[in-house]
Parts: C-alpha cells; sequence; structure tokens
C-alpha cells in the first residue's frame, strides 16, 4: 500500500464516542478505499488505515452486537 497523504482530512468524531473525553474515535470518510482512524485526545498521533470493506464489517458486527469489547 502506498502512503496516504493525512493533511488535509476531514475527521468526524464516531457516534460511539461519548462527549467527556472518554472512548474518542475519529474516522475519515474522505477516502473511498480505506478508512483512517485516529484517537482524537491524540490529534496528531498516530492513525490506522483499514481497508473500507474490513471497516464496514468491522461497524456492522459492532452496531449487531457480535463483538466483544
Amino acid at each position: 500500500m502506498r502512503p496516504i497523504d493525512l493533511t488535509a482530512v476531514s475527521w468526524r468524531k464516531s457516534s460511539y464516542s461519548n462527549q467527556d473525553g472518554g472512548a474518542c474515535v475519529e474516522v475519515s470518510d474522505d477516502f473511498a478505499a480505506v478508512v483512517p482512524v485516529r484517537d482524537s485526545k491524540l490529534p496528531h498521533g498516530p492513525v490506522l488505515v483499514f481497508p473500507a470493506v474490513g471497516w464496514t464489517s468491522f461497524v456492522s458486527a459492532v452496531r449487531g452486537g457480535r463483538s466483544r469489547a
């Protein structure tokens, strides 16, 4: 996979993140094939990049209660 330029990415906080600063996950919808994910408390920290298909499967599993936390 080639490097992805994340300098101008738009981030949105996950609807599962709470407003008190806990479990704050941000994702970007700016790319078709991949989904960058970061910790909103560390905006200049590392970013994980998942294939869009894998991310969609993960989110569906969480929403459907099929994941273990």
